[in-house]
């Protein structure tokens, strides 16, 4: 997720977590745990997203593909960084430390903020199509929820208006939901919103304002029902994103009856459960080959047909033979043994295909087609032909292959072992 996301989650949360547990004895200790929390809180939000600073350990682009979202999105390494949080908290914050060596309901919370924050940071990165693997080293697999889009609206309003709301200052108070209004009507005039997503936002930023503004201090109800709005947008989400992968799968079987659907990857619009982009995967282990397509697809199209999604996510005319229920954008087919001698003889395109969902090949270059319209450079394009023959430099994470169903060859028994 975007880090203004990751931000307003931690920001409610603290808040959350303060007027929950027992008032301080002193005032003083009252205002100094407040800030503790939110700001505790808010930082382990964003805490994991630290691993940009050693991407450069391998060379573009495999540097930010395998090493953001690493090692610090895994469960067992948010300890080790809870603690280097909490410490650096403990020697550069005297009031913080003065706080937590009196009182024990402090102690408790700021622990309770620590988890809560990094627990949020994995649990939102998990909801979209990028993916991570959380488990590792106990498992390396890539999990993806496919549900959320990356800069999702709908948690910046949900989360950010109430407290919006708690500033001091009156005018930051309304000078804050003002210039997130201007910002979603921005997108909406660029084509990235739908404008019955911008008035179901106005009316539940204005909802949230309201119920906030008519609590006391100690009430939990706006905040509580803001973190409510957020779960349940998400539950929406997954299964809104069920029913459109079901609607692509079978359109696409029934197109393509002889062959294998294998994936296909997700892509929520903003603040919009009807429109999906998705990058779908098949392969015809036969002919030695698969196919990447890619387009959109409404799970109410009477509502909203497909191609009257926002228009910033369409960036082509709909292919002749679209069916109905999916609007095809493009489709490319290619070589499984291309693929399969890459990963064997080119250590570089191998250590990418720790990170491809979809890989899109030419003669010099592989893309992973969630991020590209066809195969168009971007930040997961690897010129892997620059690359032949030269040895791998670099930590290289032992992260599992997304697409270890391609890279291995499948016999009646069942699948062999990715080179």
């Amino acid at each position: 997720m975007d880090n203004l996301s990751h931000s307003v989650a931690g920001l409610l949360a603290g808040e959350i977590l303060h007027r929950a547990l027992p008032a301080e004895t002193e005032p003083a200790f009252e205002r100094s745990r407040h800030r503790l929390l939110l700001i505790s809180c808010c930082l382990a939000s964003n805490f994991p997203d630290l691993d940009l600073i050693y991407t450069s350990l391998l060379p573009a682009p495999l540097g930010y593909l395998l090493h953001h979202r690493g090692h610090t999105h895994t469960i067992l390494y948010a300890f080790p960084q809870a603690l280097l949080l909490a410490l650096l908290t403990w020697l550069l914050w005297p009031a913080a430390r003065h706080l937590l060596r009196g009182s024990a309901t402090a102690r408790l919370g700021w622990v309770l903020a620590l988890v809560t924050g990094f627990a949020l940071h994995l649990g939102m990165d998990y909801l979209n199509s990028y993916g991570l693997h959380p488990f590792h080293p106990f498992d390396a697999h890539w999990v993806y929820g496919d549900m959320v889009f990356i800069l999702e609206p709908v948690f910046w309003t949900a989360f950010g208006v109430p407290m919006f709301m708690l500033l001091p200052r009156a005018w930051l108070r309304w000078a804050m939901p003002a210039l997130l209004a201007a910002m979603l009507a921005l997108f909406t005039v660029r084509g990235f919103l739908a404008w019955q997503s911008l008035l179901a936002l106005y009316a539940l930023g204005a909802a949230l304002a309201w119920l906030q503004l008519k609590s006391s201090p100690r009430q939990l109800a706006a905040l509580c029902a803001a973190a409510a709005v957020g779960c349940g947008f998400v539950a929406a989400q997954a299964g809104a994103s069920h029913v459109a992968r079901q609607m692509v799968q079978e359109t696409l079987s029934r197109r393509d009856p002889g062959a294998r659907f294998i994936d296909a990857a997700m892509t929520a619009f903003p603040a919009n459960p009807l429109c999906w982009s998705v990058v779908a995967l098949q392969s015809w282990e036969g002919e030695s080959r698969y196919r990447i397509s890619s387009g959109i697809v409404s799970i109410a199209p009477r509502w909203m047909p497909a191609l009257s999604c926002p228009a910033s996510f369409i960036d082509r005319p709909a292919l002749p033979d679209s069916p109905e229920t999916l609007a095809l954008l493009w489709r490319q087919d290619d070589s499984l043994a291309h693929l399969r001698q890459l990963a064997r003889d080119n250590c570089q395109f191998n250590a990418w295909m720790r990170f491809a969902r979809m890989p899109l090949l030419d003669s010099a270059r592989a893309s992973d087609a969630r991020f590209a319209s066809g195969l168009r450079d971007n930040f997961s394009t690897l010129d892997f032909k620059a690359f032949a023959g030269q040895a791998c430099d670099g930590p290289v994470p032992s992260w599992g292959y997304p697409r270890a169903d391609l890279l291995a060859r499948h016999a009646p028994g069942g699948p062999g072992a990715p080179y």
